[in-house]
């Protein structure tokens, strides 16, 4: 028996170094890079509005078909095979989000997924060619396009026999974005996540870009050309042909209560951290950590009420001074023989910069159909 002990004391410390020299790499190699802080950026709107109406605090205990998304580890929990549709608007309907994804499980101790988002703005005006080379005004010149981001997601997740408990999974990414037809680019990256469980408590870390994610534009010359020459003065420099999407991480940590076995209450907090200085409640130029505490509350495993607080945000006020801006979350689900359907909403109160958004979402364990 002291044996086993010994044992399990040095596989939980050596989980533990693999964990701080994930962290401590990721924050050295962010450092050496001198890029822009922000890249990729409708990767991070979330998935799922389930997730969202607990203010995305699902790192330590997804598992699900979203998984994907939040925590590929979290895949090893599917029964069998299951689908996820999502669709959100944003800024009065301007912009539209579509997320749509499927996993299957593989074997008792491997599953994989596949995920798709999309972020876009069509039908956008194009009035470069607006004016005509004598000055004349001909609307006929007006054309449209469109802007998309698309970000493909293959996951594996697998259980490890050393470790009771523990499993990892790890997201392959392919970045596509279009600005008609001015420009496009692609771009790879790495997502690994770690999820942990012991004595009904769920542990959860996800590293995101861990290996930093690349872009690489192509620029249309002859079409950069039309934009420069009618905004004299501006836009004289072409873009930068690469952008690095930096790493960043979430840790996180859960436990679900039953009460007189109809009634659960599940509690969950998120530290989402960059390493590097931003308006997040806790900043500094090392690492800036934003928490986020999520509620869901479920009758019979059938019907679910949600509620959930982050993107805590230190804004600042046309006078200089500062106030913490957050960000409350509310979300109704029902699930019946297989199928989720799920609401929320974002923003409630507008206590934060975001703009509030109905999000909806559907889940299906696809065995239903056998």
């Amino acid at each position: 028996m002291l044996e086993i002990y010994l044992i399990f004391v040095k596989r939980k410390i050596a989980l533990k170094k693999i964990i701080a020299v994930l962290l401590l790499f990721i924050g050295l190699f962010s450092h050496a890079q001198a890029v822009r802080k922000y890249s990729n950026e409708f990767m991070n709107i979330g998935v799922d509005a389930a997730a969202l109406g607990m203010s995305n605090a699902v790192t330590a205990f997804t598992g699900d078909v979203n998984s994907g998304y939040w925590n590929p580890s979290g895949l090893l929990k599917i029964e069998d095979s299951e689908a996820s549709l999502m669709h959100a608007s944003y800024f009065a309907n301007i912009a539209q989000y579509d997320y749509a994804a499927y996993a299957k499980k593989i074997d008792d101790r491997s599953a994989w997924g596949i995920s798709l988002i999309r972020f876009g703005v069509d039908d956008i005006l194009n009035t470069t060619q607006l004016i005509d080379s004598q000055g004349n005004i001909d609307y006929n010149r007006i054309s449209l396009f469109s802007t998309a981001d698309y970000g493909l997601t293959f996951s594996y997740a697998r259980r490890p026999t050393l470790i009771e408990g523990l499993h990892y999974g790890i997201n392959a990414k392919v970045i596509r974005r279009v600005i008609g037809e001015f420009g496009s680019s692609w771009g790879f990256g790495f997502d690994f996540g770690l999820q942990y469980e012991k004595n009904d408590w769920h542990y959860g870390i996800m590293l995101r870009d861990i290996t930093t994610t690349y872009n690489i534009w192509a620029i249309d010359e002859d079409k950069y050309n039309e934009i420069k020459d009618a905004v004299a003065g501006q836009n004289q420099e072409p873009p930068e042909s690469t952008e690095i999407t930096l790493p960043k991480a979430q840790l996180g940590i859960a436990k679900k209560f039953d009460f007189h076995y109809d009634y659960t209450l599940l509690a969950a907090v998120n530290l989402n951290m960059q390493f590097a200085r931003t308006n997040d409640l806790i900043s500094s130029d090392v690492v800036s950590i934003d928490p986020s505490l999520g509620l869901e509350f479920g009758y019979t495993n059938l019907v679910f009420l949600r509620a959930g607080v982050g993107n805590f945000q230190n804004i600042e006020q046309l006078d200089g001074s500062k106030k913490v801006g957050f960000q409350p979350n509310i979300g109704l689900g029902f699930k019946y023989k297989g199928i989720q359907v799920d609401y929320a909403l974002t923003d409630l109160g507008d206590q934060s910069a975001a703009l509030y958004s109905n999000i909806f979402s559907v889940k299906v364990d696809l065995s239903i159909f056998r």
